[in-house]
């Protein structure tokens, strides 16, 4: 059943991957290719731990894709917002 589950999981992390890098597509904002990839990283981690059979998934080294992904989407937006922010000040002295 864990097996059965984590399957689906890791369809639905590849699933909405796909849909960020269809938006990436669209709009050419990395934002959506950095969600992409982080999902895809969530999905890779998903698998590895359902084959694996391990009793601890924390104490693996699988637990690092997991953190990866976060850190690229916590920088994802941090680089975004610290542009936005640019943006508006270079229009108010204008």
């Amino acid at each position: 059943m864990f097996q059965f589950v984590s399957g689906l999981i890791t369809m639905g992390f590849l699933v909405a991957g796909l849909f960020f890098i269809r938006f990436w597509f669209r709009t050419n904002d990395g934002l959506f290719a950095a969600f992409g990839a982080a999902f895809w990283l969530l999905a890779l981690n998903q698998a590895m731990v359902a084959l694996s059979n391990l009793p601890t998934e924390e104490r693996s080294w699988f637990y690092l894709l997991r953190l990866s992904a976060f850190v690229l989407i916590i920088f994802a937006v941090v680089q975004k917002n610290r542009r936005v922010s640019s943006d508006k000040a270079l229009r108010r002295h204008r």
